[in-house]
């Protein structure tokens, strides 16, 4: 398989990938990658001290901003919605609610961006990175490789390998991070374990979920 870096687009992974093979043979593909990419990404993080230095980071910020364009939107909803179950103060900027003028019109010191920013990066989410980073707030980026944009200026990085067999970009590795991050975040927050039983006490009152 070439070089998982060498092929920027999706059209140029699925030329290289997927067409005149068997249904069979692209299954077997795919899933030996993720396998792989799982079971090195989960050895990985026994090691790796930045998603504990950046769980760190968020709980001591005041206000903390995940934002993420594209298909990151979707890794961007899954953290702000884990986190928001413990934490206070999380926000996720959807761009219609909560647009990015908004956040950067009143950044202050304590305040943190997680942002989300994997190849082709999207110029939104760097530009409102950036600018927040200017303004004075902290900024914990979740990428690819150490010479991706956001990786410069960002406080603390975490690096996920996205590799695969399809012709789009692996997102196993990043949920799993995610899943790592929110736990080690919300386990030591302040006040969590309130908020989950009164979040419990609420669903339940307001019938929420199927019995």
């Amino acid at each position: 398989m070439r070089d998982n870096r060498e092929l920027s687009s999706p059209q140029e992974r699925y030329d290289a990938r997927l067409q005149r093979r068997s249904s069979t043979l692209l299954q077997r593909r795919v899933v030996e990658q993720e396998r792989a990419s799982i079971d090195e990404a989960l050895d990985q993080i026994l090691t790796d001290t930045s998603i504990a230095q950046a769980a760190a980071r968020i709980v001591a910020a005041r206000r903390r901003f995940i934002v993420g364009s594209a298909k990151s939107f979707s890794y961007a909803s899954l953290l702000a919605f884990d986190l928001g179950a413990g934490l206070s103060q999380v926000t996720l900027v959807d761009g219609t609610v909560v647009r990015g003028v908004d956040v950067l019109a009143d950044v202050r010191s304590n305040d943190l961006m997680v942002a989300f920013s994997f190849r082709r990066y999207r110029r939104d989410t760097v530009e409102i990175a950036h600018r927040f980073v200017e303004a004075g707030g902290e900024l914990v980026a979740i990428t690819d490789f150490e010479d991706a944009p956001l990786a410069k200026v960002a406080d603390q990085s975490i690096y996920v390998a996205t590799g695969s067999a399809s012709y789009v970009d692996s997102p196993t590795v990043v949920a799993s991070v995610l899943h790592v991050l929110a736990t080690l975040t919300t386990a030591s927050a302040k006040g969590a374990r309130r908020r989950l039983v009164e979040r419990d006490r609420l669903n339940t009152e307001l019938g929420l979920y199927v019995n």
